[in-house]
């Protein structure tokens, strides 16, 4: 029998690894992608932005889903006649790369990063950033995900940080990037503030006490004869009480209640108190202000205090209705305190602990001095009620230590300002699911609090900021290097820390040097920029990436609504009065086959090579994209992905086995 032209046999047996690995060769001997590229270059553009991942660590299985769906439409749309660039990146900065490197060095802080030097901590962090990137597009080409990574761009090249730089001063230029003393979280062990996106990824459950202490007033009509009584779940902070706020409009009464005489809000009477408290008087919050009351502790040095002031925040809806003040915790508190003059009284460091001199908490960890306020509390007979309380509680996102707010100097982008413009561009977004718009997105803007732009750190695009030294008032943002280097007569190679650090200049006609501000910046707002930055805009290539500009489809898992989701459409409306994409796919989260969540300590880590060595990668990539609506958790496991090579990866090749075994005894072509 002839054998047909271009008609090959199909075996009945595969290997489906091993056939990964003829394809996979095919395409890299025959420069297949960037040949696809090149055919494509003059059809129009269809544009997707790459998420950039941090090659600190090794790939995981969860790195594959959201590549698989980053693939299949690029390559969808390029088959509908598109021209889709496809560029990968780099994400370089920030904690998580910090805190890495500090465990590999064995350091516990800050101080041990500066005994060692700043140099030569961020060199290793450079080395740290680029340890498996082999490792990330080994895993992209044997899944058979596209993407440029002969063109990456990462975030610590100076070309990048030089386009984050352009766009910080036009923030600045508009009066939106501003230095102020507010309470914001902050980390003890990382020794930096965080912004509101990264607290929302870091909530942990933990059982705090939750305490009803007595206030014994010192001043009013009711003065030596009741007391007032709040709530709290964080005792530490009563240390540093200076007022007690009550809602000016709402009734507050004085009840007896088991031989004590009490104030507390109306509404919360027979939560409090219990049905059987007797009513003695009634008064207005308003009528309340400024009577004076004995403090629960005297630890810490505080005059012109202590005493109840009004606060339209107060809410009956849990407590007693009265909320103690502590200004260097609580941007309420401090926002109030400061309305009547308050001092702000901060007895903790920013290691996260109270001073060492002091009685009682010296020396103790924030957290750690709740059960010895508490049983103290109790030993003075001033702790009306004790219960464990179970509940969220902030935690820094990368290294699990409980946050405080914490009254400090830092920068602010004032997001609040554009929150219409943020909800007008989230209307024009498509968003899958749809529900994410006006839901856990939506909430989130609705919601919107200033952007925490500035880190006390090392390794991060430094914040481009000069200040005069004799004037602090005058300020000068940098945006570019040339600027800089026309003012200083320094052209600098390497605009990290603390090379940057070390270039300072002066003004004609102005007192005074002018030095950088200490401060690197959030990584998210490095990851937020990628759209022009990854091109070097404006200073090179602004054609090209005005061009590619918004993208028509971006992709990552769920949690990057308060991440990369939120940063991008916050960095474009600021910049560009638009956001940086018009569509939006949400990812559901990878679980482990019996439903738990990945993790080294349970030991049910699945590594994403394995499990295609097994199966074979069209398996996993038919798992992800076919296991139900893309933004629901996925379990997976061996079990699955057997079943899935052999039930449909094997059935079709079975399929195409018998046709060709009898198109090719029959002598039959296609399209004959």
């Amino acid at each position: 029998m002839s054998e047909p032209s271009g008609y090959h046999p199909l075996p009945p047996h595969v290997d489906l690894a091993a056939l990964d690995h003829e394809v996979i060769e095919r395409w890299r001997s025959g420069r297949v992608f960037a040949r696809s590229m090149a055919a494509s270059a003059d059809s129009p553009v269809w544009m997707f932005y790459e998420g950039p991942p941090t090659a600190n660590g090794m790939p995981g299985t969860h790195h594959v889903e959201a590549r698989v769906f980053k693939d299949v439409f690029p390559r969808f749309k390029t088959m509908k006649g598109y021209h889709v660039p496809r560029m990968a990146g780099w994400d370089c900065h920030g904690l998580p790369v910090e805190l890495a490197v500090e465990k590999e060095l064995g350091f516990t802080g800050k101080p041990d990063i500066e005994a060692y030097g700043i140099a030569e901590f961020n060199a290793k962090c450079r080395e740290n950033v680029q340890r498996h990137v082999d490792a990330f597009q080994s895993m992209s080409e044997r899944m058979g995900y596209w993407a440029d990574y002969d063109n990456a761009y990462w975030t610590m090249r100076p070309d990048y940080v030089e386009s984050v730089w352009w766009a910080l001063k036009q923030i600045f230029d508009k009066g939106l990037l501003v230095e102020d003393h507010r309470v914001a979280p902050y980390c003890p062990r990382c020794g930096t503030g965080l912004s509101d996106h990264e607290v929302a990824q870091g909530y942990e459950e933990v059982t705090d006490p939750s305490v009803y202490v007595r206030f014994p007033l010192t001043s009013g009509p009711w003065s030596g004869r009741a007391d007032l009584l709040i709530w709290t779940t964080t005792p530490w902070t009563l240390v540093s009480n200076t007022a007690v706020a009550v809602h000016p409009d709402v009734e507050y009464v004085v009840a007896r209640h088991d031989g004590q005489t009490l104030i507390v809000a109306r509404p919360l009477l027979a939560k409090v108190l219990g049905e059987d408290a007797e009513v003695l008087a009634a008064f207005t919050g308003r009528e309340l202000e400024r009577w004076t009351y004995q403090r629960p502790f005297e630890v810490v040095e505080l005059d012109d205090a202590n005493f109840v002031v009004l606060a339209d925040y107060v809410t009956t809806e849990d407590g007693t209705g009265l909320v103690h003040q502590a200004p260097a915790f609580g941007a309420d508190d401090l926002a109030v305190c400061r309305a009547y003059g308050l001092p702000v009284v901060n007895p903790i460091g920013p290691d996260g602990h109270f001073e060492a001199g002091l009685p009682l908490v010296g020396g103790a960890f924030f957290k750690d001095a709740d059960d010895q306020l508490v049983a103290d509390l109790d030993s003075r007979g001033l702790l009306f009620r004790h219960l464990p309380y179970t509940h969220s509680y902030p935690h820094c996102w990368r290294c699990h230590t409980p946050l405080m707010y914490y009254a400090l100097p830092a920068w602010y982008i004032r997001t609040t300002a554009i929150k219409d413009r943020l909800l007008a561009e989230n209307e024009a977004t498509t968003w899958y699911p749809a529900t994410i718009k006006h839901g856990r997105y939506g909430d989130w803007l609705n919601n919107n609090i200033d952007w925490s732009l500035s880190r006390d750190r090392y390794w991060g695009t430094p914040l481009p900021v000069w200040r005069n030294e004799a004037d602090p008032s005058r300020m000068v943002c940098i945006g570019s290097l040339a600027e800089l280097q026309e003012l200083s007569g320094i052209e600098l190679a390497d605009p990290h820390r603390p090379f940057v650090d070390d270039v300072s200049f002066t003004l004609p006609g102005e007192d005074g040097t002018y030095r950088r501000v200490p401060q690197v910046i959030d990584a998210w707002f490095d990851s937020g920029s990628m759209p022009f930055a990854q091109f070097g805009a404006p200073w090179r290539n602004a054609e090209q990436a005005k061009a590619s500009y918004p993208a028509d489809y971006i992709c990552e898992a769920i949690d990057q609504t308060r991440g990369w989701f939120y940063s991008l459409m916050a960095v474009g409306t600021l910049v560009f009065d638009q956001s940086s994409y018009r569509t939006v796919l949400c990812l559901g989260h990878i679980l482990a086959e019996d439903g738990r969540k990945m993790s080294k300590h349970l030991g049910n880590i699945l590594e994403p090579i394995g499990l295609m060595d097994e199966h074979g990668a069209d398996a996993l990539r038919w798992f992800m994209l076919c296991s139900g609506s893309p933004w629901s958790a996925r379990r997976v496991g061996h079990k699955v992905l057997d079943e899935i090579a052999s039930k449909i990866i094997r059935t079709y090749w079975s399929v195409a086995s018998f046709q060709s075994l009898y198109a090719r005894a029959n002598d039959w072509t296609p399209g004959r």
